[in-house]
């Protein structure tokens, strides 16, 4: 599997969402406390200042990166919301305590892991894919240069499938292979542009390192 991948985006996940701790979170729209939501945003216009990137700020609707656009939005940028960039479906499963969730479905998305969709949701694949053709096309804001990075505020899937592709000829197989989270506010840089700025797709230091 070769994505496109074509352009290069560098990611910030967003801040830990409240009363997500124990429960399955995908969909589920939690919000995020106003401080962190504007700390990060405050970290993402220090980042594209120091580097000279536009101040265009892409999320999905989901509260939990919106929070972050929202308060960019106030400071003068221009903020998309686009739920190609939205977390992973867990279907029936979203918002579920994880000791609600019979082990037997559990394991049986855990011996399919890439085709099996959990709850009914999304299958990691479908993931895959969709992250993969994002920009799928010309998006609303192109005033940004062909080289520029999109600065998106992201979901950990989102992050994970994006640079999964980066680093790996083959979906994931087993649970076992699929890498942990990004911490809360991590910022990522992934695509074809970040080598020619120095970077590789791993956690960089563009801007302060705590949430």
């Amino acid at each position: 599997m070769t994505p496109p991948l074509h352009a290069w985006v560098v990611a910030w996940r967003h801040p830990r969402p409240q009363g997500a701790e124990g429960r399955c979170i995908g969909h589920t729209d939690l919000p995020v406390d106003r401080r962190k939501a504007r700390r990060l945003a405050h970290r993402i216009r220090q980042a594209a200042r120091r580097h000279g990137w536009p101040r265009v700020v892409y999320t999905s609707s989901l509260r939990r990166c919106a929070a972050v656009g929202r308060v960019l939005r106030a400071w003068g940028w221009r903020h998309v919301v686009d739920d190609a960039l939205i977390e992973a479906s867990f279907g029936t499963w979203d918002g579920q305590p994880w000791s609600a969730i019979p082990w037997a479905e559990v394991d049986a998305w855990c011996a399919d892991f890439t085709d099996h969709a959990p709850g009914g949701g999304e299958a990691l694949r479908a993931v895959l894919t969709r992250v993969a053709q994002w920009p799928a096309a010309p998006l609303p804001v192109e005033a940004v240069a062909s080289t520029a990075p999109r600065l998106v505020v992201a979901h950990a899937g989102w992050m994970l499938a994006r640079r999964w592709q980066l680093e790996q000829p083959q979906a994931p197989v087993q649970a076992a292979q699929w890498p942990r989270a990004p911490r809360y506010g991590a910022c990522w840089s992934l695509g074809a542009g970040a080598s020619a700025a120095g970077t590789t797709a791993s956690v960089v230091s563009l801007a302060a390192s705590s949430p």
